[in-house]
């Protein structure tokens, strides 16, 4: 049996092998290596997948995020809300531009930001909603957005790890997610289902001003060359990223498909297991499961993930401390801030491999070790 990986990403490169190294050496020949022609062509098609009218690209995600709340104007001492439930990039660049983060709690099903708690949690400071698409499921990004409406507040959406899925609204329209807010932002980490072979990420909007403002940020606040405008940042997607990304773009769907095939091979072998939730999918969304987060109710994590380990099985835990118990926010967070929901998952979930080359034989032997563990 071949090892098995939370994300095999050499078996996914072999086969696209002959594509990818012929692109990277037509870089190589062009010694285009800084905005070559494959960035332009990338963000237009990634733009035309996602039904955007702007795709920037820039350096990662956690720039994405930056740059995107440096375009809105977003000052010092202004409150932005976004769940403790995340990785900590997403609240890592709110305190970074000196605003501040409010962490509110989690829907206990979809793992993403509870609308309710947003709606408390507003205060006349308040001037951004940052919703994370966590896992690969979207936030309820439709009541958010009326709620940032009714408030006059920007929504950022943190789209890293959600970036093909879509979501259908009551009125029966369909977009992808990351295409609702004022701004979207995602990542290309090589993990990711839309993943490069080094750092990336862009960022979207449909609004020709703010795009405008976007790219002039990214690139040293530069209106032209050598006349800076604004103070900005030096955030590019590289033309030899630029190349795989186009790549792996047209395959992104087969790519989603093959995850949740394992997603359902995952649901089927634990279907009536009292001691395992396993992911919620909400019926007017696509999962694209970045990760296959299951919750444990009654069953000792640590060991559990431990046993795997004897077996060869990788899996991971995202995450274990909520951002707003992190040293980093100390400061920033009331030490008595009570977010339940966030506090109870940080202690119950664990990610077990999923990627676009799992075979049956990973996936029976990864099932029969939580079965024989927990049983």
């Amino acid at each position: 049996m071949v090892p098995i990986q939370m994300v095999d990403l050499k078996r996914q490169y072999s086969k696209i092998k002959p594509q990818v190294d012929a692109a990277i050496q037509d870089v190589l020949e062009s010694a285009a290596y800084i905005n070559g022609a494959p960035v332009q062509q990338f963000s237009q098609e990634l733009g035309q997948y996602l039904g955007t009218k702007h795709v920037i690209p820039c350096a990662n995600g956690t720039d994405a995020l930056q740059i995107a709340m440096m375009a809105l104007g977003l000052e010092p001492g202004d409150e932005v809300i976004t769940p403790s439930f995340t990785f900590i990039a997403t609240a890592e660049v709110i305190a970074l531009l000196r605003l501040k983060p409010v962490f509110v709690d989690i829907d206990p099903q979809t793992y993403c930001i509870d609308p309710a708690a947003i709606e408390k949690a507003i205060t006349p400071k308040t001037k951004a909603i940052v919703p994370v698409h966590l896992y690969g499921h979207s936030a309820a990004i439709e009541p958010i957005m009326e709620i940032a409406r009714k408030h006059n507040l920007y929504v950022i959406e943190d789209n890293a790890q959600a970036i093909g899925s879509h979501y259908t609204t009551k009125d029966g329209t369909t977009k992808k997610v990351g295409t609702f807010g004022h701004i979207g932002c995602t990542s290309f980490f090589p993990s990711k289902n839309l993943g490069c072979y080094g750092d990336g990420g862009a960022l979207f909007t449909d609004d020709d001003a703010l795009a405008a403002k976007i790219r002039m940020i990214a690139n040293h606040g530069q209106s032209q060359r050598y006349y800076h405008d604004e103070v900005g940042v030096n955030s590019r997607l590289d033309t030899l990223q630029a190349v795989v990304l186009r790549i792996k773009l047209q395959l992104l769907d087969q790519y989603i498909a093959a995850r949740r095939a394992v997603a359902t091979a995952y649901d089927t072998a634990f279907a009536g297991m009292s001691q395992i939730v396993t992911p919620f999918q909400a019926t007017n969304q696509l999962h694209v499961f970045h990760q296959y987060t299951m919750q444990l109710n009654g069953a000792d994590r640590n060991k559990l993930q431990a046993y795997l380990q004897e077996k060869q099985v990788p899996a991971m835990i995202y995450y274990p401390v909520p951002a707003h118990r992190q040293k980093m926010f100390a400061g920033m967070v009331d030490p008595n801030l009570s977010l339940p929901v966030t506090d109870s998952l940080t202690g119950k979930v664990i990610s077990l491999p999923i990627h676009t080359e799992m075979d049956q034989d990973q996936l029976t032997l990864i099932t029969d070790s939580v079965k024989s563990f927990l049983n």
